[in-house]
């Protein structure tokens, strides 16, 4: 599970472009409990979402052209201009350029070779999220790509990330792990081939990285999705040896998932 000892390749920031700041905050507090922080008039309309005074996400308005509002996922690089080099070596394209963002640290987004978008941050007076794998955090990060394989051999080469198989109803599932270290305590999400059935039929037929936060009760939760305005894609199901898990997008159409997780894992 998520920590916040980051290394290279961990999930270390997670935001959400939107078109809608005010409707999107009020559906975040009503289904997490999160309160929004502004970052200052200088910042765009750039905010955080915080927990109990942590910070776990953050929110920011659309600022590319044709974008739809989504959740990225960021991690963590020790070299973000080396990471730029190496994503676009392995075939993935870079859509900005590594820049510094008001002295915090390194900010670079991304398109990989399949069509899921990313980013990477180099931490400097900012190391990343405060809070994760608690009630109503990131617990875990999903990528969802035509070709598995490819997608792994892909962002190893890019973070050293490892994986090792399991077998899930009607699939093989890979989880991922950063380097060094057991490998299961390093594990911080998973790849799925794109078509699963996850997130229903509309969600699936994108290739996406999908932000799974951490929920107490599942069922609960999809029923403030729908009761603030978001729409619930999978209804709550119970995976084996993973725990109950369901897909919902907020208002703006930002797919995100939520998970018990099984106490064995």
């Amino acid at each position: 599970m998520l920590g916040t000892d980051f290394t290279t390749g961990s999930p270390n920031w997670l935001d959400l472009g939107s078109p809608d700041i005010d409707t999107a905050t009020r559906f975040y507090r009503a289904v997490f409990g999160w309160d929004f922080v502004s970052a200052g008039p200088e910042a765009g309309g750039y905010g955080f979402f915080q927990l109990e005074g942590k910070t776990v996400a953050a929110i920011g308005p659309l600022t590319e052209a044709g974008a739809t509002s989504a959740w990225m996922i960021h991690f963590m690089s020790s070299d973000a201009r080396a990471t730029a080099e190496a994503v676009t070596a392995g075939g993935g394209r870079v859509r900005t350029e590594p820049m510094d963002v008001m002295g915090q640290g390194l900010l670079a987004q991304f398109t990989d070779p399949q069509g899921a978008e990313f980013a990477c941050w180099q931490p400097a007076g900012t190391g990343g999220l405060e809070l994760t794998s608690a009630d109503n955090t990131l617990v875990w990060a999903e990528l969802h790509v035509p070709d598995p394989l490819a997608g792994i051999a892909f962002y190893s080469a890019l973070f050293g990330w490892r994986h090792a198989e399991m077998q899930a109803p009607g699939m093989t599932y890979r989880v991922l792990s950063t380097a060094g270290g057991d490998q299961q305590d390093a594990s911080f999400g998973g790849v799925a081939p794109l078509g699963d059935g996850a997130g229903g039929e509309s969600a699936a037929e994108e290739a996406r990285w999908v932000p799974y936060f951490n929920v107490p009760d599942v069922d609960a939760t999809t029923a403030a999705v729908r009761d603030n305005g978001g729409s619930v894609l999978m209804p709550a199901a119970d995976v084996p040896q993973v725990g109950r898990i369901a897909w919902a997008t907020d208002p703006g159409g930002a797919v995100f998932a939520l998970l018990r997780p099984d106490p064995r894992m």
